[in-house]
């Protein structure tokens, strides 16, 4: 089992920063990825951001491109999505998620392991 604690999130105006951290504990060499997904209300929920152990590489939905950087530490058990310049659709429960994924566009079924997600909300 892999354990997904998030923190950070929260409000913040459209134009502006925050960044939510994810912290893995537990048999973290069930996975090789994590990822950060978000679900605003109505809609699926989509994969953001992920970066794969070993130097192997970051993926980003296009919609972040240039706005969000996804960062990991040395020991691979905890990663950071900041993200700038918010835009109001940018607003969404942000998840955790870690599994074994194939390098790409991050795939909800590639995840195995969740967090309870953190709340972000941009207002314009």
């Amino acid at each position: 089992q892999v354990h997904l604690v998030e923190s950070g999130g929260g409000s913040v105006q459209a134009g502006g920063s925050l960044s939510v951290s994810c912290a893995a504990s537990g048999h973290t060499y069930y996975s090789n990825c994590i990822a950060w997904f978000r679900q605003a209300p109505g809609r699926e929920r989509e994969g953001v951001a992920a970066t794969w152990a070993g130097g192997v590489g970051t993926q980003y939905i296009d919609s972040v491109k240039g706005r969000f950087t996804i960062s990991q530490d040395n020991a691979g058990n905890a990663v950071t999505l900041q993200m700038d310049s918010f835009k109001p659709e940018d607003t969404g429960m942000y998840y955790c998620a870690a599994g074994f994924a194939t390098y790409g566009p991050p795939r909800l079924d590639q995840f195995q392991y969740w967090g309870q997600g953190i709340q972000v909300t941009v207002s314009s």
